[in-house]
């Protein structure tokens, strides 16, 4: 980045928080806040993008940000820190900070964490990994794909789930991993909106389904 430049202006451009229309309310209906959020969250991954993209960090933020996302399956705790809407900015600020040090992250991806910690955009977080990830492919011209296994892969494994995606979308696949212990075998693949599961978990789980309706 150069100097005097900071992530402040960069994401002047999206507008300022205004918690009447983006802010969870249950009296607005679920879809209309999914669908806010979901804008809100596109803007700031755009915001983010244009800023890893001049720093030509672009693989960088891209791992911190799945790293968090990771962390936000694996932790409660930080899962609950995002969300609440109990917590300051300030204690909100100080919580993620910690967790981007912790973790090495790329300065850039602290600075914007601080910028969601103070307009209160945290809670909008795991969009903005998906819109960063997916804008980071597309440029590329890539898919992206978010797997999700029991067990961390190993790279033969990564490479044969990565080819076998490639021949089924037809064109080159980027591949984000999460690794969620409950499943109980088998794989969950999201390339865009489309699901490609081949978990046991849920395989069982629809099965119990089905018999729940035999009389």
């Amino acid at each position: 980045m150069r100097g005097g430049f900071t992530i402040h202006a960069a994401v002047g451009v999206v507008p300022p928080p205004r918690r009447d229309k983006s802010a969870p309310i249950e009296t607005k209906g679920r879809f209309l806040v999914a669908s806010e959020t979901q804008g809100l969250a596109a803007r700031y991954a755009l915001a983010l993008y244009e800023l890893a993209d001049e720093g030509k960090v672009l693989d960088d933020v891209a791992s911190d940000l799945s790293a968090l996302r990771q962390l936000l399956s694996d932790s409660p705790e930080f899962d609950r820190l995002i969300r609440s809407p109990v917590l300051t900015r300030d204690d909100q600020g100080k919580g993620v900070l910690a967790v981007a040090e912790k973790a090495g992250a790329h300065p850039l991806t602290a600075k914007f964490l601080g910028v969601l910690a103070a307009n209160r955009r945290l809670f909008a977080l795991p969009r903005m990994i998906d819109a960063y990830l997916a804008e980071l492919a597309r440029r590329r011209g890539e898919v992206a794909a978010q797997v999700t296994s029991a067990v961390t892969l190993s790279e033969e494994q990564v490479a044969s789930v990565t080819e076998a995606l490639r021949k089924v979308v037809g064109q080159k696949v980027t591949v984000d991993l999460t690794v969620d212990p409950s499943l109980i075998g088998g794989l969950i693949v999201r390339v865009g909106s489309r699901m490609i599961d081949s978990s046991l978990r849920t395989k069982l789980q629809r099965l119990q389904l089905a018999m729940k309706g035999i009389g």
